[in-house]
């Protein structure tokens, strides 16, 4: 009892002092049953964003909900939402009408937008990633509130997940855990249709099926018992709660606290962060460095290296770079400063790394393996542990 009342406090104290946020909002907490702007919903989320801003709080919002206006407006059946054009297309029409309703509710307040559409190149090239952060930066100081969503009319990484590729994002919520890692922000706060994570039942409503469900006011490290409570994709989302974990082990390893909490509740930003118990609170890890949570995180992975036992224990324990010494095969091509998997024998992946040579380069080495020269593929300096 004594330990959950530190890490409330914990909670308390981190959430009261945050200073640069990050809010996403979901398709359901946006859009109404169908598909128009659900202003109930929404303007009291901006009125709370209004005023954490008056208290000097810098806020980043992250908004879904381009395709459900785009559909509404075009008097679209959700049936035709199966073809990715069809997608692209509502996309591209709800966008302008999104900006509109945030640039009218915002403007009641006093306060101006700004619109911020990125591709999945803005967080996989490195220069890029770097502009992003400049960017929205000096929109902050001008006391402009971003407004950031996906460009789903020219990427498809949301809309149409590639299988079996390394995305740097395919949903908002890892979308929007990417933009609070890029500019170092404090706090992450997930807005949806359910109150928590649930320990028991199913969290695609507002309260879990079942009874004798119970919500988790606090988690410190996301384990995999917790991961199996997760579910699917949400009924008028492209999330659910599988998508919500990842954002907020995304955050806590780059220092910020998350929060996954109900945007129906009401409310629910000034409770959170008045330090209110109110939805699920993920307390924050070590502090990863800029170049290093770009490149677990952000960066598109290329490469997949599979290296042997003691190569993966010196990596593991931060005393060596890896050389193809070590290298056990090399299972896909990549260039140099590409990011690149690195696995263990079963084909686990215990750490990412930015690669120092071609893959070309370090196969020619692996075939002179017996010769007293070793080539260093990826510096130590340049990797990443992704598993303990």
């Amino acid at each position: 009892m004594q330990a959950e009342h530190k890490l409330q406090a914990e909670r308390e104290r981190r959430l009261r002092a945050a200073s640069r946020i990050v809010i996403k909002l979901g398709t359901s907490t946006v859009t109404g049953p169908e598909g128009d702007l659900c202003t109930e919903r929404v303007e009291p989320i901006v009125r709370s964003i209004a005023a954490l801003h008056k208290a000097g709080r810098r806020v980043i919002l992250v908004s879904s909900g381009a395709v459900g206006l785009g559909r509404a407006w075009l008097e679209l059946h959700p049936s035709r939402l199966r073809d990715l054009a069809t997608k692209q297309a509502c996309a591209a029409v709800g966008q302008s009408l999104l900006m509109d309703a945030y640039k009218r509710l915002f403007s009641a307040w006093s306060l101006k937008i700004a619109q911020v559409l990125l591709t999945e190149d803005d967080f996989t090239v490195w220069r890029r990633y770097s502009n992003l952060r400049q960017t929205v930066d000096k929109l902050l100081q001008f006391g402009v509130i971003p407004v950031i969503n996906e460009n789903d009319t020219v990427s498809t990484s949301e809309l149409a997940p590639i299988e079996g590729r390394t995305a740097a994002f395919s949903d908002n919520d890892r979308l929007a855990a990417l933009v609070m890692s890029g500019l170092e922000g404090d706090a992450l706060v997930l807005l949806t249709n359910v109150d928590g994570l649930f320990r028991q039942g199913s969290p695609t409503a507002r309260r879990p099926d079942g009874a004798g469900a119970e919500m988790i006011s606090i988690v410190d490290e996301i384990t995999p018992e917790l991961k199996a409570l997760a579910s699917g994709p949400s009924a008028s989302g492209r999330g659910g709660m599988a998508t919500k974990l990842e954002a907020a082990r995304i955050a806590m390893h780059c220092g910020g606290t998350a929060v996954i909490a109900n945007g129906q509740t009401p409310d629910v930003l000034d409770r959170i962060f008045a330090g209110e118990p109110v939805g699920t609170a993920f307390l924050p890890l070590t502090r990863m460095k800029g170049k290093r949570r770009w490149i677990a995180f952000a960066a598109e992975v290329q490469g997949r290296i599979v290296v042997d036992a003691g190569a993966q224990q010196v990596i593991t324990q931060g005393k060596a770079s890896l050389l193809t010494s070590g290298i056990v095969r090399i299972e896909s091509h990549f260039a140099p400063k590409d990011v690149v998997s690195i696995v263990d024998r079963s084909g686990s992946e215990f750490a990412r790394g930015l690669a120092e040579c071609a893959s070309h380069e370090a196969e020619a080495a692996l075939g002179r393996k017996g010769s007293a020269e070793s080539l260093t593929v990826v510096r130590r300096d340049n990797i990443v542990l992704v598993r303990p």
